[in-house]
């Protein structure tokens, strides 16, 4: 069971996200769900606030924005859960949209990505592997280092 799995990461799939914004936060279309972006809120302080900040290379190290990006998935698997009632519904993960703060002489987007895209796979296999790209931008809400969107695949409940 991918909770468990998550769980013995040390994941806490519990929260209740809130949006920073007019949106929500997973749209179910067919047999898509469509995560909005997600940026590197850590929950477990209260008030829950941007873990890591500023731009990468610069106000963070590439180690500590691969860790935002991670950060940014469990994020959208926590908006999933709370969609979906149970992340067993994902089938497979098909598109992965990566975002870095940076400046125009960053050149190592692919590497924060991998941040994401290595916990994807390590948790949910082969039905991980996706579509991706990783993309600078001179500035993400909150000041983010990084902010992740995905598109999933689920079980729709005839098929289960």
């Amino acid at each position: 069971m991918i909770e468990e799995k998550l769980s013995s990461h040390g994941v806490n799939l519990s929260t209740r996200l809130l949006p920073i914004g007019s949106y929500s936060p997973v749209v179910i279309s067919g047999n898509l769900a469509f995560v909005s972006g997600q940026i590197a809120i850590d929950h477990n302080k209260q008030p829950a606030e941007v873990k890591y900040k500023g731009k990468v290379g610069k106000e963070t190290t590439v180690e500590d924005a691969k860790r935002a990006a991670e950060l940014c998935v469990i994020n959208g698997l926590i908006q999933l859960k709370n969609a979906l009632g149970n992340l067993d519904k994902i089938k497979k993960f098909v598109k992965l949209s990566g975002f870095v703060n940076c400046d125009s002489s960053f050149v190592d987007h692919a590497t924060v990505i991998n941040g994401a895209s290595d916990f994807i796979v390590q948790i949910f296999g082969d039905a991980g592997k996706h579509a991706r790209i990783a993309v600078g931008a001179n500035s993400l809400p909150l000041d983010s280092c990084t902010e992740i969107d995905m598109v999933v695949e689920i079980s729709l409940g005839s098929e289960e």
